[in-house]
């Protein structure tokens, strides 16, 4: 079997293609949650900062403690479904 390197790059492209998003498409849903997720994480470490320094009044620490938390909690429990079903997938049998 020879392998030519075109045919190899080629391959490779169209496989890249196909796991990256398309261009001008709109985000999917998991990258639209992980967006929320960043921006929640960043807008909780803004306001603890704010906060140490005088800037924000603790009521709205505590708002961004509590919002940062729920993120954190909620990406916890979809990172353990996913580990579940992968080893279920496993446990079949072939």
């Amino acid at each position: 079997m020879d392998i030519q390197a075109s045919y190899a790059a080629g391959a490779y492209a169209r496989a890249r293609s196909a796991t990256s998003p398309e261009e001008g498409g709109s985000p999917g849903l998991m990258t639209r949650s992980l967006q929320d997720f960043t921006k929640v994480l960043q807008q909780g470490e803004q306001t603890a900062l704010a906060a140490m320094t005088g800037q924000a009044d603790p009521h709205a620490l505590v708002q961004a403690l509590s919002a940062t938390e729920q993120a954190v909690e909620t990406v916890v429990v979809v990172r353990d479904r996913v580990v579940e079903a992968y080893q279920e997938l496993l446990r079949m049998p072939v």
